[in-house]
């Protein structure tokens, strides 16, 4: 009994040591996924979004933390992106390229107009949060850019002119835009303001460059 008592003691200082290492190399909100509204910015007077428009994203940050208490770090990520608008912008294809209209509701009936833009994702966040290695639950705000490349996107129309589906509609390949989340605990605010327009300078609305972009508004979630 006397010899146990050693050991433990003996031991529990490495013990100490060991946890005070690890509890010093924590690190958060590794994980994440994010549902947003998408909203067109920049629209054409005669262009305007109708029914719901949504994003999905997820992916995988990497953080850096700076300070000693790891309540400020960076983070460098990959994720993936999908994003939908419904609108009244017809998307059709000619032999000479892609056309842009706005539809006449007055004569034309639609149940489905929107476009879709799949991206991969790189975003960078500088984060503060007031975070230890035992609470799950913490104030964050975390502020950054994000980099989007375009994997695919595609247009859809069904309505009173036919089925009209096109692929890759002159889509900027590269997108970007400014990011922001702040909240407490599961569910933060996140918003997304896009420095950039969706369509390249191919795409013209009545002779005049489509600068369409794109600010997005939602929910995000972490996981360690």
């Amino acid at each position: 009994m006397y010899k146990a008592k050693n050991y433990i003691l003996l031991f529990s200082p490495l013990f100490l040591i060991g946890q005070t290492s690890l509890d010093n190399q924590y690190r958060e909100d590794q994980f994440y996924f994010s549902a947003t509204y998408n909203l067109l910015n920049n629209k054409p007077n005669d262009i305007a979004q109708r029914g719901f428009s949504t994003g999905f994203h997820l992916g995988f940050i990497r953080d850096f933390p700076i300070n000693k208490k790891r309540t400020w770090a960076l983070g460098l990520g990959l994720g993936l992106s999908s994003n939908s608008y419904n609108n009244n912008m017809l998307i059709s294809e000619t032999i000479n390229g892609f056309q842009y209209n706005t539809i006449d509701e007055t004569t034309d009936s639609f149940t489905k107009n929107k476009f879709t833009t799949y991206l991969v994702e790189v975003p960078f966040e500088i984060r503060w949060r007031s975070s230890d290695a035992e609470s799950f639950k913490f104030w964050r705000i975390y502020s950054g850019f994000k980099l989007g490349y375009l994997l695919h996107g595609t247009s859809k129309f069904r309505g009173s002119l036919g089925d009209i589906d096109t692929s890759n509609p002159n889509f900027e390949r590269l997108q970007y835009g400014l990011t922001l989340s702040v909240g407490y605990s599961t569910f933060n605010l996140h918003l997304y303001y896009g420095l950039n327009p969706i369509f390249d300078n191919m795409a013209t609305l009545n002779n005049e460059p489509l600068d369409l972009s794109t600010i997005k508004i939602g929910l995000i979630t972490y996981i360690l």
